[in-house]
């Protein structure tokens, strides 16, 4: 099988069909393009998110604390804690898993969320320091924002640029590969790990009208947008030239040869909302750079520029790893 997540067709099939729900606790269950469940706990809602980090190797504990974090923010929740696995290739030293441990602290500090468990192992199951987390959020309103709730008319927002994680780790990992950038370009282009969080525009949004949200991870951009429409059962219209990039991706992914808007975007999110523009001034008061890309529609079709959008293939990164 080929690296990166399941096509949306075989995940259903292989997996989320074979899930029952049979806890009333339970008010949000598996779904393609769902990424948070949430459970009542007696009127309390609390939310939880997993996820592993298997494609980067620089600040890899940063992006396993924020990409975390981030899901629950786009359900609409305040990250509290989070349970962290590590495991560890048997050539990786001493030092590689206290530098990992650093990262996470610092993160985690960044974050204002406590690391409160987890598991770390030396296994010869992987070639490379690979974490998965669990966070464990609270609602910031009675139920969580989920990216289903997306409907026709409403506006949708997109927070950042497209592909600056990729960017990113392609920087910081396959520098080999992007020599003919500046060293200034370069360094632009690994700082983009510092922008990852989600969590200060998910909260502001969940509380100013957002009616669904999705953070833009594998698949990019355009991934995200589909598994929202298709989660939403409406339809999309979004223009390529709307979608924020910044210059230096833009020569990344010129040079490496991939797509941009599926190339992996932590750090970026999508909003649903009745206005847009007015959301996009609330968040750049925050210090948030907000664009409107597009809108929801009742024909159902999911369209970029006139082209219907593809369901998320594995991303881009994969490639370059090949």
């Amino acid at each position: 099988m080929r690296a990166g997540k399941l096509d949306n067709d075989v995940l259903n099939k292989l997996v989320l069909d074979k899930l029952k729900r049979t806890r009333e606790e339970v008010v949000c269950s598996p779904k393609v393009g769902v990424d948070c469940a949430a459970i009542n706990f007696g009127g309390a809602i609390a939310v939880f998110s997993t996820d592993p980090i298997t494609s980067a190797t620089a600040n890899l504990g940063g992006l396993t604390v924020h990409v975390s974090c981030n899901d629950a923010a786009a359900a609409g929740a305040e990250p509290i804690g989070l349970l962290i696995t590590i495991l560890a290739p048997t050539s990786a030293t001493e030092e590689d898993i206290g530098t990992l441990a650093d990262e996470l602290a610092k993160a985690a500090e960044e974050a204002n969320v406590d690391i409160i468990g987890g598991h770390t192992e030396v296994t010869n199951a992987v070639t490379r320091l690979v974490t998965s987390a669990t966070v464990i959020a609270r609602s910031i309103n009675d139920k969580p924002i989920l990216p289903s709730g997306m409907k026709p008319g409403n506006s949708i927002v997109l927070t950042k640029s497209a592909g600056i994680e990729g960017a990113s780790i392609i920087a910081h990992d396959l520098t080999d590969r992007v020599q003919s950038l500046s060293k200034a370009e370069i360094e632009t282009a690994k700082s983009f790990s510092e922008l990852v969080s989600v969590v200060k525009e998910g909260v502001y949004a969940a509380k100013h009208g957002a009616t669904a949200m999705h953070d833009v991870t594998e698949g990019g951009v355009l991934g995200a947008i589909w598994e929202m429409a298709s989660a939403s059962d409406c339809g999309v219209q979004v223009s390529v030239s709307l979608i924020p990039i910044h210059p230096v991706t833009s020569k990344i992914c010129d040079i490496v040869g991939v797509n941009p808007m599926r190339l992996i975007s932590s750090g970026c999110m999508l909003i649903a909302c009745d206005n847009g523009e007015e959301l996009c001034k609330g968040l750049e008061r925050i210090g948030v750079d907000a664009t409107v890309i597009g809108h929801a529609t009742a024909d159902k079709r999911i369209m970029c520029d006139g082209n219907e959008i593809e369901p998320p293939q594995a991303d881009e990164l994969y490639r370059l790893f090949d």
